[in-house]
């Protein structure tokens, strides 16, 4: 037990708990010693992750097209995939989901993503961009958030020879990149002259790094990511702590009445219970709700933060995955 899970007066949560289609994944993460994140050096951890990604994520879905584009940033360029999907149609007007992966700003990659991103374009028939923005602790906040307006600027630059209407964008991520989705959302200084934010697509994010919510002591043993391991992301992400309320970091900080003001678009959030997110996304979810945004929300108690990574190997994933991949295209239509 970690000095974490003692302090907190908790083991791992009991496989009995974990749903019945996850539980072999997390049984064969205990038996090779459940080694967090956190317990590995950087590089080792970001290798492991794109391991990870690999073995457990769905089949790769075939694209019409797979591009790799470059987007100017800092007198340098990050790298942007575009999947076109097939029979996207023809002409100007197509939709897009910009995609901004996981991987608590430190880990991950647009092949860790790669599988999911391609899942998400054919299933939703939607042109997909996924952002390789630049990582902490190289790179710390705001870099990453930067890199993801930067890329919300090249989607509406290159819209009219791609065929792309920058005034229907989906903004889309799971944890790390649910946080850096939901802020180009809402935060008025991450906004882009000429392009429309038609909705919010957020797989477990993260919400709230000022606070830590009840389920950082509920998962402290046992799981991929635990309450240590969002500790080790949050301070890699922040080397600067007081900025942890920054709403750019921390966007549940704002009130109902303030996203109502902003205009914040509608939403598909979801959430799982064996997650130390859970808490902090479903009060995010909620406090949209309160805003009178739409929001279709998701909660699956016995499941674990890495739902979509490994929807390959839990098929519960998989029919979710398709489910908000089906509510960004009933959303752009």
């Amino acid at each position: 037990m970690s000095a974490a899970a003692a302090l907190a007066g908790t083991a791992a949560v009991p496989l009995e708990q974990v749903a019945p289609d996850a539980v072999e994944l997390i049984r064969a993460f205990r038996e090779r010693g459940a080694a967090g994140f956190q317990d590995l050096p950087l590089a080792d951890s970001r290798a492991a992750y794109e391991l990870g990604c690999a073995a457990n994520g769905v089949p790769s879905e075939p694209m019409e097209r797979v591009e790799d584009l470059y987007c100017p940033v800092d007198g340098g360029a990050i790298r942007l995939r575009h999947y076109l999907p097939r029979d996207p149609g023809t002409g100007t007007g197509r939709a897009v989901v910009l995609f901004l992966h996981g991987g608590g700003w430190v880990i991950g990659s647009l092949q860790t993503h790669d599988r999911l991103c391609r899942r998400l374009a054919a299933v939703s028939g939607l042109d997909v961009v996924a952002v390789d923005y630049r990582l902490a602790p190289e790179h710390p906040f705001p870099t990453p958030l930067e890199d993801c307006r930067a890329a919300l600027g090249f989607v509406r630059a290159q819209a009219a020879g791609r065929g792309w209407d920058p005034h229907r964008v989906v903004v889309a991520g799971d944890s790390a990149g649910g946080n850096l989705a939901t802020v180009l959302a809402t935060d008025p200084g991450c906004a882009v002259e000429g392009t429309t934010l038609l909705g919010q697509l957020l797989l477990y994010p993260v919400a709230n790094l000022l606070q830590e919510s009840p389920s950082y002591a509920r998962i402290t043993e046992g799981f991929p990511l635990t309450a240590d391991s969002m500790r080790w992301f949050r301070n890699l992400y922040l080397p600067d702590g007081d900025a942890a309320g920054d709403l750019r970091v921390s966007p549940g900080l704002r009130s109902a009445a303030e996203l109502a003001r902003l205009g914040a678009p509608p939403a598909f959030v979801v959430t799982v219970g064996l997650d130390p997110l859970a808490d902090e996304g479903i009060e995010y979810a909620g406090l949209l709700a309160r805003a009178g945004v739409p929001v279709e929300h998701h909660h699956l108690p016995r499941h674990a933060h890495g739902l979509f990574t490994s929807a390959g190997r839990i098929p519960t994933g998989a029919r979710l995955l398709d489910r908000a991949a089906a509510w960004a295209a009933i959303l752009a239509s």
